[in-house]
């Protein structure tokens, strides 16, 4: 991998993390003084002129107003949220469909608030009626699941360890760590 494509965390001016770059970008926010270092990086560049040092994360010197991230609607991340779980049984399988609570015939939408995880068994005793009609209860109901910056950047925390002290809550060993340690 080239040394300009070294992957960079960037701060918010309140030490919130906005995004990763490389290190091409990261070092033009620098030399035009929008963003400074917070911790030096193990890798630098040469010019003709002198050696920069490549950051591995930077902060912004002024404050990036952006909205919160929002999950989007797919059976995947319904699955996730109920944690593969049927939730009128409370089997845990992989083979689950997606229930309307409220029936889309009887004016159900297609939204988080309505659609729950179901095994195939459940779905089909509940047929097009509502809970209550069944006589099934919902072990959880339904909502829309927030999002944590640990989720949006996890992909990017397993070669970075330093990157966790800025991403409160997140595990401080990797899943990949542990399994390979044995433990």
């Amino acid at each position: 991998m080239s040394v300009l494509h070294t992957s960079v965390l960037v701060l918010n001016q309140n030490y919130e993390p906005l995004n990763v770059c490389n290190a091409r970008r990261a070092v033009v926010l620098l030399q035009r003084g929008k963003a400074e270092v917070v911790e030096e990086g193990e890798r630098i560049i040469r010019t003709v002129m002198r050696a920069i040092s490549i950051p591995s994360v930077i902060r912004m010197v002024y404050f990036v107003k952006r909205p919160r991230p929002v999950a989007r609607l797919s059976r995947r991340e319904i699955f996730a949220r109920d944690g593969y779980r049927c939730q009128y049984c409370g089997h845990a399988t992989r083979d689950l469909t997606l229930d309307h609570v409220q029936p889309r015939s009887r004016g159900g939408n297609h939204s988080w608030e309505n659609l729950t995880s179901a095994c195939k068994a459940c779905n089909h005793r509940k047929a097009g009626r509502t809970p209550a009609e069944a006589r099934m209860r919902l072990r959880s109901s339904p909502k829309r699941p927030r999002i944590s910056l640990y989720s949006i950047f996890a992909r990017h925390l397993d070669g970075h360890h330093a990157w966790r002290t800025f991403f409160p809550g997140a595990p401080q060993e990797s899943v990949a760590g542990v399994a390979a340690s044995g433990d």
